[in-house]
């Protein structure tokens, strides 16, 4: 009797052995895979931009830019038959403006993405579970804002993975959008999210709203911003702009009257089914799932 149930758990430690050991080679196989991908693109950087056009038309996002995008399944510019405009905003710091736009978006109803760092995410935790609580998206913006295709491979995994792990322990929140730290990107870049489960969003219209110190007035603010409202708009603001948290509720206001309505990421539609899940079976993500990721 001995013998027979000490040749079962011997059976059974090897059967498990033996499970572990497939898995981990399949991992590292399809971790090899994704490796020889990266090292064949191109890793020119590109910096973001758009071409503006009047009467309310879409904008040109660049050849290239628009071939690479579509390439790896990103966001920038939605359909050109639906008045619909999806706010997002950038967050690197908190500079006491956030709360005051998130007033205004519940009071109006509409939700909106916000870009995150690891420094917003240590400073400013209550806010970024506020934005949870009250159903808005909360995007990755990297640890350290860093330009990505100054970063290798790994170093890049870890600017993205480090802050979906922190984000997730912290408030049970699994991030899916990326924005590229200062519009900067390459078809490397690009795969490298993809791979990670992540879908890259650039946008449509931005204006220089970041610098805190010259700030544009209200009604200069108002009126770059109306006047280049198109259609499928992805609109980047910075939350960290006294003149954007101000003129929040009209605008929003003004938007509506215009006949856009505000849209989220997760509605997004390009022409194409709309967006609510991204793909999760990376080995990137199977390490960070273990814990294997590094703390931020």
């Amino acid at each position: 009797m001995k013998n027979k149930v000490k040749t079962i758990i011997v059976t059974s430690v090897f059967s498990i052995m033996l499970i572990v050991g497939i898995v981990t080679n399949i991992e590292l196989e399809n971790e090899a895979k994704v490796t020889n991908a990266e090292a064949s693109l191109s890793n020119q950087k590109i910096e973001w931009g758009i071409q503006r056009k009047d009467n309310h038309e879409q904008p040109d996002l660049g050849t290239k830019n628009k071939e690479l995008v579509d390439k790896y399944n990103g966001i920038a510019l939605g359909t050109s038959d639906k008045k619909y405009i999806y706010l997002t905003f950038d967050l690197g710091y908190e500079a006491g403006y956030t709360t005051k736009i998130l007033d205004a978006l519940k009071e109006n109803g509409v939700q909106g993405t916000f870009f995150i760092t690891a420094h917003y995410v240590n400073t400013a935790s209550d806010i970024v579970k506020r934005m949870i609580d009250e159903g808005h998206i909360v995007g990755n913006h990297t640890v350290n804002h860093k330009s990505m295709p100054t970063l290798s491979n790994d170093e890049l995994k870890k600017e993205v993975m480090n802050l979906h792990q922190a984000v997730f322990e912290k408030y049970g929140y699994e991030m899916k959008y990326l924005r590229p730290p200062k519009g900067e990107y390459s078809e490397r870049t690009l795969q490298i999210c993809e791979s990670l489960g992540y879908k890259t969003v650039m946008w449509s219209f931005g204006y220089v709203d970041w610098d805190e110190k010259k700030q544009p007035s209200e009604e200069e603010a108002m009126n770059k911003i109306i006047s280049n409202l198109h259609n499928g708009e992805v609109m980047l603001l910075h939350a960290t702009s006294k003149t954007n948290a101000d003129i929040m509720d009209k605008l929003i206001k003004r938007i509506k009257e215009d006949g856009y309505e505000i849209k989220s990421l997760d509605e997004f539609a390009n022409g194409d089914s709309p967006f609510l899940s991204t793909k999760r079976d990376c080995p990137y993500l199977q390490k960070y799932k273990r814990g294997e990721n590094e703390k931020i």
